[in-house]
């Protein structure tokens, strides 16, 4: 009896504050770290997350999934504020503006938790119906996500453009009071937790490490070189014009991706592949609707594997409130990304966004105008083959470009950070950093360093 009235007292605040207000709200109550019976809905899940975060947390342990299906505004939901990925605090194929409207504000050193979906099992060539696309996977109505099927059903109604759009679900932004022009946002992924027990890895053919254009493949690479042709399941069809997206379904058992029948396992590794702060591609309005493809100063679809639990990524801010957004979750991915997509999977994140002043060395020199990070082991420089998003002319997809960038950046900050002769630095990274692929297959490809923090004395 205790339960069901508070699932009917949960409701009922629901439908009085409107869901993006409950939701916040009860966010709020779970900072408080009041106590309410358990099983009332999203008031109930937010006011005991602080009791039960360790079930779910990435954090301290290995990832996966951990029992409970991470629908908005149940399950653990820790930190002082929430974000669900709502219709209204939601941009699908496209990244904010630097004048657009934030979904939540919060104050620097805070931290704030946000839903984010994938877009995988929504998309056009998917059939725009997640209860039906994952049904054919045999996953059950209770374990698809409730704001995987609103965006769906939502953006079902109003004109979408697959060919034009981009794919991803895009949350935020989210207003950091201090931040202004000039500043870095320090971005600490606290938390990466799996909402549902699976992901999907898809190549839609024609993009990928391997495109099919007009012209036939790139590189002199034959049609049969790529692939056999294959229907929607991966498998072979005998086919030549069976090309098109093949999304490969992949269930996660004990901190594992599983394909190929039980036949391939592989760890997981959870990140965001988007988080971004607002920034103006090229020298059109500010308003204008930026495509969520590819990464620019502002971070964005950045796509870099070591971004996960423990990391910290630097972005220059470029609005006041700095926008922060996340999207693009990924359960796990490889260097290169080279079959378009990552294993991607819808993730509940935590973040502290801390402002950093110019000036006070909060943040690595070359953060105060281009992406950098670190993890516990590393200091990470990045290049972008073109950090602008094209400025409204030709894409530019040079890997050596991005590469060159990565190694500039990576001298800039030995120097003037750790104090290294230029000279010296450039034959210590010749030495002993690893430069990699970040990724080859968003319009704008990325280079990453990896500076063994050890090897400077942790300084």
């Amino acid at each position: 009896m205790r339960e069901h009235l508070a699932r009917r007292a949960a409701d009922e605040l629901q439908r009085g504050l409107g869901r993006r207000t409950f939701f916040r709200a009860a966010a709020g109550v779970a900072a408080a770290g009041a106590v309410t019976t358990t099983g009332a809905g999203a008031a109930a899940a937010a006011a005991s997350a602080a009791s039960t975060g360790a079930q779910h947390s990435s954090k301290g342990g290995r990832p996966g999934f951990h029992g409970t299906v991470l629908q908005p505004g149940r399950g653990p939901i820790p930190g002082d504020h929430y974000l669900p990925s709502e219709v209204d605090s939601v941009l699908w194929g496209y990244v904010p503006s630097v004048d657009a409207e934030p979904s939540l504000r919060m104050r620097s050193g805070q931290t704030v938790t946000i839903d984010a979906v994938s877009h995988e099992g929504i998309l056009e060539d998917q059939g725009r119906d997640p209860v039906e696309f994952f049904a054919g996977q045999g996953v059950p109505r209770s374990r698809v996500l409730d704001d995987a099927v609103e965006i769906a059903r939502y953006y079902d109604r109003t004109e979408r453009d697959f060919d034009r759009d981009g794919p991803h679900v895009v949350t935020g932004p989210v207003f950091v009071e201090e931040a202004r022009p000039g500043d870095v946002l320090k971005i600490e992924t606290l938390r990466a937790d799996l909402r549902v027990p699976y992901g999907v890895v898809s190549s839609r053919h024609g993009k990928g490490a391997l495109p099919l254009t007009a012209g036939g493949p790139a590189a002199g690479i034959t049609l049969d070189e790529v692939m056999p042709p294959a229907g929607a399941d991966g498998r072979p069809t005998g086919d030549p014009e069976s090309y098109g997206n093949v999304s490969v379904f992949t269930p996660v058992e004990k901190g594992h991706g599983v394909m190929g029948g039980g036949r391939v396992r592989f760890p997981l590794r959870p990140f965001m592949g988007m988080m971004g702060v607002a920034h103006q591609q090229g020298s059109g309005p500010t308003d204008d609707l930026l495509n969520s493809i590819p990464p620019t100063l502002g971070g964005g679809n950045i796509d870099i594997r070591h971004l996960g639990v423990g990391s910290t990524f630097y972005l220059p801010v470029r609005a006041d409130g700095a926008l922060f957004y996340v999207g693009d979750p990924h359960m796990a991915m490889g260097d290169g990304e080279v079959a378009l997509t990552a294993m991607e999977g819808s993730l509940r994140g935590t973040f502290r966004l801390t402002v950093c002043r110019a000036g006070e060395g909060d943040a690595p020199s070359v953060a105060h105008h281009y992406p950098f990070a670190e993890t516990a082991e590393h200091w990470i420089p990045i290049g972008l083959s073109d950090p602008d998003g094209a400025g409204g002319g030709e894409q530019n997809s040079d890997l050596d470009v991005a590469m060159r960038r990565a190694v500039v950046n990576a001298l800039d900050f030995l120097e003037h950070d750790k104090g290294m002769e230029r000279a010296v630095a450039y034959a210590y990274l010749s030495a002993a950093a690893d430069f990699a692929i970040s990724q080859v297959v968003d319009r704008t490809v990325g280079v990453h360093g990896l500076i063994r923090k050890a090897d400077l004395g942790r300084s």
